[in-house]
């Protein structure tokens, strides 16, 4: 039986409150339209010192003394990490309250604060002229930085003309940006307003945007004219044109400037530039509910819908920012470097909510890794002397294939902290990160975490100090994270040197708290597996030592004459090769074994002996797993199908194995779509070859 509603019972005393009051009117560091200007055109303001502070410090009695403190009693331990944490206008009287299908957790029951507070004002009051964010631009060497002072000014004009334009709490409002101060601005306008943001990554098609959009209700998209990335030009609005002829509920469409190019403007659109300049510097912040929804953000799942995540308030905020502390060690003056966009989980927890909830200073990422070479990411890195890097695996081993002479051009002994976020990261990737870009000094953190989490839950740090840190493992579970391993009967998996179904015991402030529009969705998605416990759709792997290891998804799991292996197992043997930058192994069934192992490879070299190659992965395999591992089928392909944010969509090569092609389901998160076509022309010809054989 699990767990999970029992533990989450209510607090029941009323915590001290909270120090009163807001940062009130705060002077102008600039005229807004000298901010403007240098937001677009290239003019970073002149350098400031970095503010000192120690180390990230944990409370008396260190990792060991909050490990224990959660482990005792959650509940209180995130209690008391709430109050120390944030700024509340109003305390909250219960911790914790579940519901009765383990998916309804509600967290600091009273408690009433505005995210836009806890991230600006409280920052402005002590360090207005702090630098909150650093916006890397597409074009090199152009950084413009913005402090804390000029952020809020932005954040409180930008939620004035919302206002103005109806905008009321409890509106979704859609955002459809490239990575930049104003798309902060706007999703801290919303916060501060009350107004529900959903981000839509700004390389979606109109017709991804339009189903986003019409699902949540929005009544309002904020764009650009333009984005600008790798060197191109991405015509924004013209996409959000062609979405929002579908969409009635949209009444005003807002557009900044990001080039000097002229758009069409119609009826609905008001240009967002002129109606800031015009609002009024102060914005009263909503005073907001602790569960109180935050944002939505879209995933793709294996139907033809994609499900609106829905964050709130103060469990969200809380989650982040601790996480964002502790798993990087973050300090007072570090200059923080997510290189993710803001379209995703990750920019949201580790660009925008956890950074500036902290007060620090935040990379906003506009470009890419191999624009205009493949040194950027590292001249960003000495030029903006970065403290920490939180990147990839994909663009990791992208960049790996380029040789080590692209990152040992530059001067990297800023860094202290690596981290790898978005799927499990190889051991070759794991060991150059490591040794080439950290230089075998810094800080690996392979973390594990989803949409749904709202932030990281499992990673090498937070721990005692120097604790070893295994190469490509995520390892140990956050304070207050407890996960467990169910077998295929719905039972804990006990001990160590194990592997089952990763769930999670125990609620958490950041969990997601349904699906918009679609709660019984959200239940049978990841509460029905395994009653009373949250399923991750993961799977794990649990040492002799008790550290975590993420197998892959359940789906991604294969049972071999009895043998269960994790599909990435597999690829990070082949990944060994030095032909190979890339591949996918997948199940499919095998009328002798039940499962077999079919692996989909890009060749870094398009001449190569491709029979040559396959033999030696086949023998990598054997080595490094055993024979029975060893893939039936291995197909070469251009590329393997990847979303936007650089995850592998297995599903589909196990479709195109599967003879399902006609109904692959929700392809829009694709960086290509026309990739599908591409490798079902390259697996039908190869289906040919092996039966003329």
């Amino acid at each position: 039986m699990g767990v999970f509603p029992g533990r989450c019972r209510g607090w029941g005393r009323h915590p001290e409150g909270p120090e009163d009051g807001g940062a009130g009117p705060c002077p102008m560091a600039l005229a807004l339209r000298c901010l403007s200007r240098r937001l677009r055109l290239r003019l970073p303001l002149p350098a400031r010192r970095r503010c000192g502070g120690g180390p990230a410090q944990l409370p008396p009695g260190g990792y060991g003394a909050w490990q224990e403190r959660a482990a005792r009693d959650p509940v209180a331990f995130w209690a008391e990490a709430a109050r120390g944490s944030l700024r509340w206008d109003s305390p909250f009287h219960t911790a914790c309250e579940a519901g009765w299908d383990g998916a309804g957790a509600r967290w600091f029951l009273g408690g009433r604060l505005n995210v836009s507070v806890n991230c600006l004002d409280q920052h402005v009051e002590k360090s207005p002229d702090r630098v909150a964010l650093i916006w890397e631009r597409d074009e090199p060497g152009t950084a413009v930085h913005i402090t804390y002072r000029e952020l809020l000014e932005l954040t409180c004009r930008l939620a004035n003309t919302l206002k103005k334009y109806g905008i009321q709490k409890g509106d979704k409002v859609a955002i459809y940006m490239s990575v930049s101060p104003m798309s902060v601005a706007a999703m801290l306008a919303c916060a501060r307003i009350g107004a529900v943001h959903t981000v839509v990554f700004a390389g979606f098609s109109a017709e991804s945007l339009a189903g986003r959009i019409m699902d949540s209700g929005c009544k309002a998209v904020i764009t650009y004219n333009q984005g600008v990335r790798g060197g191109r030009i991405i015509e924004l609005k013209t996409t959000v044109d062609e979405a929002v002829k579908n969409c009635p509920s949209v009444k005003h469409v807002f557009v900044a400037q990001r080039t000097d190019n002229k758009v069409q403007m119609g009826d609905r659109d008001v240009p967002l530039e002129e109606e800031i300049a015009k609002a009024a510097s102060v914005c009263t912040p909503e005073s907001m509910d602790s569960e109180d929804m935050l944002f939505m953000l879209y995933t793709s799942g294996s139907t033809g819908k994609p499900k609106g995540i829905v964050h709130t308030q103060a469990g969200y905020l809380l989650y982040s920012a601790l996480t964002h502390k502790y798993v990087f060690d973050y300090q007072e003056g570090d200059v923080f470097g997510c290189v993710a966009d803001i379209g995703w989980i990750t920019g949201h927890s580790y660009v925008v909510y956890g950074p500036l909830c902290n007060g620090g200073t935040t990379v906003l990422f506009e470009s890419t890794p191999v624009y205009p070479d493949p040194g950027r990411y590292w001249e960003v890195v000495q030029r903006l002397k970065i403290n920490q890097f939180y990147g990839a695996p994909t663009a990791i081993r992208l960049l790996l294939n380029y040789g080590d002479k692209w990152v040992k051009k530059y001067d990297r002994s800023s860094l202290k902290t690596l981290g790898s976020v978005g799927e499990p990261i190889n051991n070759e990737a794991w060991q150059w990160f490591y040794h080439v870009v950290g230089e075998g000094r810094c800080t690996l953190v392979d973390t594990w975490w989803q949409t749904e989490t709202g932030g990281i839950c499992i990673a090498p740090r937070p721990s005692e100090e120097k604790a070893e840190i295994v190469p490509a493992m995520a390892m140990r579970p956050f304070f207050g994270i407890f996960p467990v391993l169910m077998d295929e009967n719905g039972k804990v998996v006990k001990g160590n040197d194990v592997s089952g179904a990763l769930c999670i015991a125990q609620p958490w402030p950041g969990m997601a708290r349904t699906i918009y529009g679609d709660h019984q969705r959200f239940v049978d998605t990841y509460f029905k597996a395994y009653p009373g416990y949250y399923f991750t759709g993961d799977g794990a792997y649990r040492t002799k030592e008790g550290y975590y290891q993420i197998t892959g998804r359940m789906d991604d799991v294969i049972n071999i004459s009895g043998h269960r292996l994790g599909t990435a197992e597999i690829e990070d043997a082949m990944a060994d090769h030095p032909e190979v930058p890339e591949t996918a192994v997948i199940g499919y069934p095998h009328e002798i074994k039940g499962e077999g192992a079919f692996a989909f490879i890009v060749l870094r070299d398009q001449a190569a002996d491709i029979d040559h190659v396959k033999e030696e992965l086949k023998t990598i395999v054997a080595t490094k797993i055993a024979k029975y591992a060893v893939p039936d089928h291995i197909l070469v392909v251009k590329r393997l199908p990847k979303t936007r944010s650089g995850k592998i969509m297995r599903r589909l090569l196990r479709k195109v194995v599967n003879e399902q092609s006609s109904n692959m389901g929700d392809i829009t998160t694709l960086d290509d779509p026309s990739v599908v076509t591409e490798i079902l022309d390259a697996y039908q010809k190869y289906k040919k070859e092996k039966t003329s054989s």
